[in-house]
């Protein structure tokens, strides 16, 4: 069995990958990252500790990690981490994992794993080039051509909430932080992303105007991924898109009339089916693939 973790700058996700008919995720964990007190260095006590706690009840294999940051694909060792994970950069837990467990261990980041999850045991399922955008507190995003990850030159290809709209970084006019802000600010309510929902099905008009700007800015990110790649597909994950009835017909729409005619009949935009477990899901389909790789060398 393979033990598969998802490292957040809010929570650690963990669970073991079961193989039969369906691949599943059994004896699910969570646990707060605590990240701003115990820094890169906690984390990799904690990952240590979760093994410990599954190698007393499984036969583990190997280990697949998800996490937040830049990963050189290469080496698995952090390479850049915001302010959500101080201390991260240097930081190699396949190296850790390896030299205490003598375990195969692949580290990816998440953005990348959720999409390779989506890519094979979700809405990407059939497709070979996608793109994968999750929005949450920013934007992230991740590029699979010919069903392979693109990381660019140093790893950070698919970073599209960086990418420049109207001046602003798209993850700062279109991301979940966005909205609630923007809520706050113009309302005066302090609401999460649950709550801005159901005040717009209620019929809260100021509230449903507000979401429509979000969608707004949000399609103008789309259409230039469209423009610039040409995917076969754009997922769009993070929890804020689980309000899919809401929201799809809103974007749908605005990327209609927001593309060349000749351009939008080729257009297909989904959203996540796997939720927060996208990232484990595409871990393990890495780690696999590594061990597939390495058997074919001998």
């Amino acid at each position: 069995m393979y033990l598969s973790i998802d490292i957040g700058g809010t929570s650690i996700k963990s669970g073991i990958i079961r193989e039969s008919d369906i691949v599943e995720i059994v004896d699910k964990q969570e646990f707060p990252t605590n990240a701003k007190k115990v820094y890169g260095i906690g984390i990799e006590k904690k990952v240590v500790e979760i093994i410990e706690y599954y190698m007393e009840k499984y036969d583990v294999e190997g280990v697949a990690i998800s996490t937040a940051g830049v990963v050189n694909s290469k080496t698995y060792e952090i390479v850049y981490a915001n302010e959500n994970i101080p201390f991260y950069v240097g930081i190699n837990l396949s190296h850790t994992v390896r030299k205490i467990y003598n375990l195969p261990c692949i580290v990816e980041n998440d953005v990348n794993c959720a999409a390779i999850g989506e890519l094979h045991y979700g809405s990407g399922k059939g497709y070979s080039n996608i793109f994968c955008l999750t929005v949450g507190t920013g934007i992230g995003g991740a590029i699979i051509i010919d069903k392979n990850l693109y990381h660019g030159d140093s790893f950070t290809a698919g970073e599209i909430g960086y990418i420049k709209i109207n001046k602003k970084d798209f993850q700062d006019i279109a991301s979940t932080s966005f909205l609630v802000n923007h809520v706050k600010n113009i309302t005066g309510l302090e609401l999460n992303g649950k709550e801005i929902f159901e005040q717009a099905l209620t019929g809260n008009v100021q509230i449903q105007q507000i979401i429509d700007t979000f969608c707004e800015n949000l399609v103008e990110g789309i259409v230039t991924i469209f423009y610039l790649l040409n995917p076969e597909k754009i997922i769009i994950g993070g929890g804020i898109m689980e309000q899919t009835e809401y929201l799809y017909p809103i974007i749908n729409k605005k990327i209609q009339m927001a593309m060349d005619g000749i351009f939008n009949k080729n257009i297909e935009v989904s959203f996540a089916k796997l939720g927060n477990n996208a990232g484990m899901y595409g871990a393990y389909h890495l780690l696999k693939r590594y061990l597939d790789e390495e058997k074919s060398t001998f």
